[in-house]
C-alpha cells in the first residue's frame, strides 16, 4: 500500500515521466532522457552559436600573425634537429624533437597548413613511443623536417596540392615500413 502511494506521488511530481505497466502488475517508471537538455539540444552541442561566431572572428583577426607564429614554431623544430646534430640522438633530444613535432601537428591546420599537420603527424608516429623513438632513422626525421620547411616556404595551404600530397604520402609509407620492420 505504501509503495503504491509512493509510486503515485512520484508520477505526480514528474508528469513528463512515462509509467509502463507490465503484465505481472508491476509498474516501472522510465525517467525522461534529460541528457540533451544538459549538454544542449542545438546542433552545436550546447555551445552558444553567437559565442562560436565571436571566437571564429577573434581567430580570423589573429590570422595575420599566423605566418610569424608558424615561422617561430619552425625555428623551434629546427632547433631540436640542431640539438640532435650537436649532441647526438639521445633520450632528451629525441623527446624535445617529439614535442616540437607534436606542436606542429596541432598548429598546422589552425594556421591554415593542413599538410603540415599531416607531415608532423607522420613524424610524431615515428617518434611517439619512447621504446621505438630511439630507433628512428635520422634521415627520415630530417626528411620530415625538410618537408615541413618546404610546405612553409612554398606556402602550400591546399590539402590537395599534388606535390605536397605525394610527399606526405611517401613519408607516411616510409614511417609505416620502418615501424613494421621493428
Amino acid at each position: 500500500m505504501e509503495q503504491t502511494f509512493l509510486l503515485r506521488e512520484l508520477c505526480r511530481a514528474a508528469p513528463e515521466e512515462k509509467v509502463v505497466s507490465k503484465p505481472s502488475g508491476a509498474q516501472f517508471i522510465q525517467p525522461p532522457n534529460t541528457l540533451r537538455l544538459k549538454v544542449g539540444g542545438s546542433r552545436f552541442g550546447g555551445i552558444d552559436p553567437a559565442a562560436l561566431a565571436k571566437a571564429e572572428a577573434a581567430l580570423a583577426n589573429l590570422s595575420s600573425q599566423f605566418e610569424e607564429w608558424l615561422a617561430d614554431e619552425m625555428r623551434k623544430l629546427d632547433g631540436a634537429r640542431a640539438e640532435i646534430q650537436a649532441h647526438g640522438y639521445t633520450v632528451a633530444t629525441a623527446e624535445t624533437l617529439y614535442l616540437r613535432a607534436h606542436d606542429m601537428k596541432g598548429l598546422g591546420g589552425t594556421y591554415g597548413y593542413p599538410l603540415i599537420t599531416r607531415v608532423a603527424a607522420s613524424l610524431c608516429k615515428l617518434t611517439d613511443e619512447e621504446a621505438v623513438r630511439m630507433k628512428a632513422p635520422l634521415f627520415l626525421i630530417d626528411a620530415h623536417i625538410d618537408a615541413i620547411k618546404a610546405i612553409i616556404r612554398d606556402q602550400i595551404k591546399d590539402e590537395a596540392h599534388p606535390v605536397g600530397t605525394a610527399l606526405a604520402g611517401e613519408l607516411e609509407r616510409k614511417v609505416a615500413a620502418h615501424l613494421a620492420s621493428l
